[in-house]
């Protein structure tokens, strides 16, 4: 048989049927609110891949978020290639701001719309019909498939961290991360920091304030700084190829950190946190330092500054070669199925594929279906065209590579 016509087997009525039943389970993650996880979604889906015949794991990384593992083997012993996408999608917001129901995955103009159908239901779907072509058109394949469906990319990423730390990683040897990429081939990433920079003063009267000291004035000079440093780093690395600049961006400001704010009164503390993106040539730990040596230096100048950082999630960049195998066989696939050159860009954000590359080493490849502007807004969609692209895309990928070819 020819690989090429495992992707005959992609079957569009049931792949957009599917993509619609795992749309409309909503599994926006609320800490306060019972039942509010991504628990039903992930259960529908490991009993539909119990019905395809794989083996099923269901593990939770926490308490109603599980993740579900399933594996496709060959027939012979080989290499292990994971397709991962996560369950979790972001808050609907606004309503009124929403055409469709974010909810019931209408379909119109060729595009079904929901929260989540490109962010990133719509590939998770993918990689399991891509799955399912494998299976119904009977082709081998060595070694085996490895599907991780994981809680929480969209939060602290427990769920892929959980995945790594029961051992499910140690044998994977390349990765496809299932994220909405418009069938680009993103083989870099950017890095993350998230970081809380706190600023210490005296409360005091607004009229008064030489008898208080203004912890709002100090985190303003931090900000400054900040700036200087994103500016300089811009200066020495320039724009990357596929990620662009690098980028420090403060993102909430609160004074107090605690209690109401009053229009005049000086609070005690203010509170900041800054969303860091990194690129190839930056060092977490050199911006760490060189954050505490701003801090360092404003103290010097001034006898009542004080201020503290804490660094609570670090994702380092990730690169990854286009001699990769797994970067072979995909531009391969896409050649063969689209009959153009793949396009090949990067990730302006972290994916759970951050950890598996800078944990495990794991080569890993970024794309799917959806346009890449649209995660997170209002009428969110994705077109039906693009995402049988990327079934077919996924189905080919993974017999081009399993196989050596």
């Amino acid at each position: 048989m020819e690989y090429k016509e495992v992707v005959q087997h992609v079957n569009e009525k049931e792949l957009v049927d599917f993509t619609q039943k795992i749309l409309r389970i909503n599994s926006v993650y609320d800490p306060d609110k019972e039942g509010h996880n991504e628990e039903k979604v992930a259960h529908y889906i490991a009993d539909y891949l119990k019905k395809l015949g794989l083996e099923v794991h269901i593990e939770e990384a926490a308490p109603g978020r599980p993740n579900v593992i399933g594996i496709l083997k060959g027939k012979e012993e080989g290499k292990t290639l994971l397709f991962e996408g996560h369950t979790d999608v972001v808050t609907a917001g606004d309503l009124d701001e929403w055409h469709y129901d974010p909810f019931e995955a209408i379909i119109e103009d060729g595009k079904i719309y929901a929260r989540g159908a490109c962010d990133t239901k719509g590939n998770v779907a993918a990689a399991i019909f891509a799955v399912k072509a494998i299976i119904e058109s009977k082709a081998d394949f060595k070694g085996k498939i490895l599907l991780c469906i994981p809680v929480d990319e969209e939060g602290m990423m427990i769920g892929i961290k959980y995945f790594i730390e029961k051992g499910w990683a140690d044998q994977v040897d390349a990765a496809v991360i299932c994220e909405p990429e418009e069938n680009q081939l993103c083989i870099n990433q950017k890095g993350a920091m998230r970081v809380i920079i706190r600023t210490y003063g005296k409360m005091a009267h607004g009229a008064m304030p030489l008898s208080g000291i203004n912890p709002n004035t100090r985190m303003a000079k931090i900000i400054c700084e900040l700036e200087k440093l994103e500016n300089s780093e811009k200066e020495r690395l320039g724009k990357h190829h596929y990620l662009g600049y690098p980028s420090i961006t403060p993102t909430i400001l609160r004074a107090p950190s605690k209690g109401e704010a009053q229009i005049n009164v000086i609070p005690k503390e203010c509170y900041m946190t800054l969303d860091i993106r990194t690129v190839p040539g930056q060092k977490h730990d050199v911006l760490r330092r060189q954050i505490q040596d701003i801090l360092d230096k404003l103290a010097k100048e001034d006898r009542d500054f004080k201020a503290d950082v804490e660094v609570i999630e670090e994702r380092p960049w990730t690169e990854t070669s286009k001699d990769e195998p797994i970067v072979q066989a995909i531009g391969n696939a896409y050649k063969q199925i689209t009959g153009k050159d793949p396009v090949y860009n990067g990730v302006p954000g972290a994916t759970d594929g951050t950890f598996l590359h800078s944990l495990k080493g794991i080569p890993v490849i970024t794309t799917g279906a959806g346009d890449r502007l649209i995660p997170h807004q209002a009428d969110e969609y994705v077109e039906i065209d693009e995402l049988v692209e990327t079934t077919k895309l996924y189905a080919l990928t993974a017999m081009l590579y399993l196989n050596d070819h």
